[in-house]
């Protein structure tokens, strides 16, 4: 069958242009196969990174119909499969114009680099479009500069310390339920799949990135590491580190090898919860007071969430007065509750956040021991 290829070609400090080529391909041929054949056979000057081609080296990392993939990794079938998905769900969500829940059309379209895909007719020719990964400035075509990618890699010390060895003549033992432990954050092959995708990284340049807090993650978690205390401290750091997350998924659903990057960020940030008071700040306030408010009522009771969290127990005065405005914008509106109603099923709800607690907390203990 025919391919129409769809390539973002770029040159450093210039705007972007798309390129297309037709191939005919078998469904089993992979994103980087075509890739090879078009600068074999129509345009050598065409730029990508590959190595490997069996999802082991993430050189070939890039984005595929708007999703960073890696090309050795997705082939024609598959893709032009998931494309006709969205296009079926496109049509279904926009034919129903009073569910305001959906994701709209023009949502996936923006999300697509050169609009989505379009054919809709047995004699249309599909398409797949190719462009460079996010959040890394373009050196060539699909090939980014991916220093800044490393340098906030090494920001976390990603190296287990030495000097928890005893005895430095023989082998740093684990036992096999503490490595287990690692082996998910272990699998990472630094593609830059998920820092491509990261919404926090887009916005906040201080943000080291989803991998690089799930590599900070195996550090923590490392039973050989004698430096836990000193890099939860570390990862605790404002917007630097794990409160920098938004929470919005993308870097788990597109990692190629199950890293899942946002739950390594959660098990930091219970790992900094365990350790720091509500007056500690902000972020571990935000976490703990919402916690305590839906255990006591269900749900959160907004007139004192602002207060405790911003405001510190009404110890910040600063962040006090930083609620003036909101507030008064809030009641002018009729948007502030004036009292709290709890939510049915309260007992139930605080049931199970203890049984939760209580499991983790013993998990831990397990590990400990």
């Amino acid at each position: 069958m025919q391919v129409l290829f769809k390539v973002v070609r770029q040159i450093q400090n210039a705007a972007p242009n798309i390129q297309t080529y037709t191939l005919d391909v078998e469904p089993g041929n992979t994103i980087l196969d075509c890739l090879n054949r078009i600068k074999w056979e129509q345009d050598g000057t065409l730029a990508f990174r590959k190595n490997c081609r069996n999802t082991i080296c993430g050189s070939c990392g890039m984005r595929i119909n708007g999703r960073s993939a890696l090309a050795c990794k997705e082939n024609i079938g598959d893709e032009l499969a998931r494309m006709e998905r969205i296009r079926q769900q496109t049509q279904l969500e926009t034919s129903d114009p009073g569910n305001d829940s959906l994701r709209p059309q023009s949502e996936i379209s923006e999300a697509l680099p050169g609009g989505p895909p379009h054919p809709t007719t047995e004699d249309a020719i599909p398409e797949i479009t190719i462009a460079p990964m996010g959040n890394m400035p373009v050196i060539k075509d699909l090939v980014v500069d991916m220093s800044g990618f490393w340098k906030n890699l090494e920001a976390i010390d990603p190296y287990v310390s030495t000097d928890a060895r005893q005895i430095p003549e023989r082998e740093f033992l684990q036992s096999p339920e503490a490595r287990s432990r690692l082996a998910d954050s272990g699998n990472c092959i630094l593609c830059g799949a998920c820092y491509s995708e990261c919404n926090a990284r887009e916005v906040n340049p201080n943000f080291v990135g989803p991998h690089a807090l799930a590599k900070a993650y195996r550090m923590v978690e490392d039973t050989r590491d004698d430096r836990t205390e000193e890099r939860v401290e570390k990862y605790n750091q404002d917007t630097f580190g794990v409160w920098g997350c938004t929470r919005c998924f993308y870097c788990n659903s597109v990692c190629p090898m199950g890293v899942e990057p946002m739950d390594k960020i959660g098990k930091i940030k219970d790992e900094i919860l365990d350790r720091k008071d509500a007056s500690d700040s902000r972020p571990v306030r935000h976490r703990k007071v919402l916690l305590d408010l839906v255990k006591k009522g269900g749900w959160v009771d907004e007139r004192k969430f602002a207060v405790m969290v911003v405001g510190n127990y009404f110890k910040d005065i600063k962040g006090l007065l930083s609620l003036g405005p909101v507030g008064l914008r809030v009641m002018t509106r009729g948007k502030f509750p004036l009292t709290f109603d709890p939510s049915e099923g309260t007992d139930e709800v605080r049931s199970l956040i203890e049984s939760v607690q209580a499991l983790n907390s013993q998990s831990n203990t397990d590990v400990q021991q």
